[in-house]
């Protein structure tokens, strides 16, 4: 039992040391999640593409699964998608390959927004992410319905982040 256990060590340590959080241009990142808000919990997917060394592009979007019993909801309001750019700064400020944190702009059919995130690498392929997101401007900003404040307030996003 000491044997094998002294094994996965070495071997998970091994994946550690080759993880790559953010490769600059070219790199492509996948994140599948749970989307938390104040009314309700959903999914969301995201993909990123880096076309610089420290800069990605990409889209997300999200379906709230679970809302409230006292919102009135369609498949328009539980869902959003968004355009994104991100800026990598795990290696500028010295994190390690493994370890990335990235401010982001994003614009979506609801709101423009902001989000800032960051993402751990266990291995060249499988990692996690946390991403805390909030509208700067929302498209209707009085007078919204409880329906229409979905997607329009604090969010945080968890889940799994494949490397491509």
């Amino acid at each position: 039992m000491k044997k094998l256990a002294t094994f996965i060590a070495l071997l998970l340590f091994a994946f550690m040391v080759n993880a790559q959080a953010f490769d600059g241009s070219g790199d492509q990142k996948f994140h599948l999640g749970a989307s938390l808000q104040d009314t309700g919990a959903g999914i969301v997917a995201s993909y990123d593409f880096g076309f610089a060394d420290i800069l990605s592009v990409g889209v997300t979007s999200t379906y709230v699964l679970g809302v409230e019993e006292l919102i009135a909801i369609g498949f328009v309001d539980r869902f959003d998608a968004k355009a994104r750019v991100n800026l990598h700064l795990g290696s500028t400020i010295g994190l390690g390959d493994n370890f990335d944190v990235y401010p982001g702009l994003n614009i979506s059919l609801k709101n423009l927004g902001f989000h800032a995130g960051a993402r751990y690498f266990f291995s060249d392929s499988i990692g996690v992410f946390g991403e805390i997101g909030h509208p700067i401007a929302r498209y209707k900003s009085e007078g919204r319905s409880p329906a229409e404040d979905l997607h329009n307030q604090l969010v945080l996003n968890l889940g799994l982040s494949l490397n491509f």
